[in-house]
């Protein structure tokens, strides 16, 4: 017998472990990432860490307990296949745990330090680590391990130049010079606040919803309506932004509201794609236990796992997010709410139109090569070098670190539960 066989109530021992490791990943991940939406936030004095903690905690959960279904599935198969593990569905489960618990310890440790590591690269290398170790190297998906690696490249570097842009037109055309183009400007920046809003939210928040109402939208229908609310939204916040600041259209001002905007945004969209993460590899175990015991499962993640994913992510970012939030809006480059925004406004829209080209790309580098690309623009001595060597360095570690702590937790689950 195996603690894979023991119940309780009908609901498997493993299974009821399993969920709780999911839950620390969550908090993981809450702790983590969420500086993706709001760390230029904080860093740019839009929000205080109280107010963004309140701000992303209603948007992350909304995200993750709403439109997180779909997204799930994917991590539960894209690394490796569990039909691999027909007949030997033992090994599948405390794998999936090792890997949970790997992940959940190296973010952990991460978010003490403050450094922004990716929660994906974490989940996937934990998982390859438990694969590599059960099935043998050519039983990895080293397609989706390379385009990882691919990302350590492109997602920085595509951010960066598109933040730097946004930011050298803003600094040359708004801040820096009186110039007649400025209130042209300003429109065109918040119609693509409108429109990254919209387009992220249709593309990645509510992919699930659609999914499971059966609707099937197009990337071309996506933009179609996106570009539709972001004229409505321009029109609307312009003139709102116009009457409620009483002055120049084109403050500092202007930028933080929008960002407020762009946050929440941000946020849905990562709650729905990131708490994956933590719960992808809590799916497997769900259905692998109830296979095992011969029981009846439903294929489609329950809510009460998308549920605990949600409740660890917000409590993970009530508790300890706000020491990567600082990394990304204090340790990098000193924030302004345009540059904030610029910064905001880039990672948003090269993460959802890259996802439609197939591009790799990381939500945690994507917004760190943004805030770098701002600090170039100013100049290279505006970059705290230091700190982002620090991040780098976390970066390339994350991947064998995930792998190397779900090896030596699967070594120990299995000599100590299988009896």
């Amino acid at each position: 017998m195996t603690l894979v066989e023991l119940t309780l109530f009908g609901v498997p021992l493993i299974l009821i472990s399993s969920a709780m490791l999911g839950f620390f990943t969550a908090y993981g991940v809450g702790a983590n990432d969420v500086a993706n939406a709001m760390g230029t936030s904080v860093g740019s004095k839009v929000l205080t860490i109280k107010q963004a903690v309140l701000v992303a905690a209603v948007f992350e959960f909304l995200g993750a307990f709403l439109a997180g279904g779909g997204v799930t599935q994917t991590i539960r198969k894209g690394v490796i296949d569990p039909a691999l593990f027909d007949g030997n569905l033992e090994v599948l489960i405390y794998g999936m745990i090792s890997a949970l618990f790997a992940a959940g310890t190296w973010l952990l440790v991460a978010s003490l330090r403050g450094w922004p590591v990716s929660t994906t690269h974490t989940i996937v290398g934990a998982i390859v680590g438990f694969g590599i170790y059960a099935l043998g190297i050519n039983e990895i998906n080293w397609t989706v391990v390379g385009n990882i690696g691919l990302s350590w490249i492109t997602s920085p570097l595509s951010s960066a130049l598109v933040a730097g842009l946004f930011y050298y037109i803003c600094k040359t055309y708004i801040i820096d010079n009186d110039t007649r183009f400025k209130g042209l400007i300003i429109r065109i920046y918040i119609f693509l606040a409108g429109f990254a809003i919209a387009l992220i939210t249709v593309t990645k928040g509510l992919k699930n919803i659609f999914k499971q109402q059966e609707l099937f939208v197009s990337f071309q229908e996506s933009v179609f309506i996106s570009a539709i609310a972001a004229l409505l939204f321009t029109f609307i916040f312009y003139y709102f932004s116009k009457a409620k600041l009483k002055q120049s259209v084109n403050s500092e001002s202007q930028f933080a509201y929008l960002m407020i905007f762009t946050s929440c945004a941000v946020a849905f969209a990562h709650g729905s794609n990131d708490v994956a993460n933590a719960i992808g590899p809590l799916a497997a175990v769900y259905q692998a236990s109830y296979e095992l015991l011969g029981q009846p499962y439903n294929s489609e993640t329950p809510l009460w796992i998308l549920l605990l994913g949600a409740v660890g992510i917000v409590i993970g970012l009530a508790t300890l997010g706000y020491r990567v939030m600082k990394t990304i809006g204090e340790r990098i480059v000193t924030l302004t709410p345009s540059k904030g925004f610029s910064a905001q406004l880039s990672a948003a829209l090269t993460v959802v139109l890259a996802s439609q080209l197939n591009m790799p790309v990381s939500t945690t580098h994507t917004l760190v090569g943004a805030v770098i690309g701002i600090g170039l623009v100013e100049g290279i001595k505006s970059v705290n070098l230091a700190s982002v060597r620090t991040i780098f360095v976390s970066w390339v570690v994350t991947l064998p670190i995930g792998a190397a702590l779900s090896i030596i937790f699967l070594e120990l689950f299995m000599n100590l539960f299988t009896y």
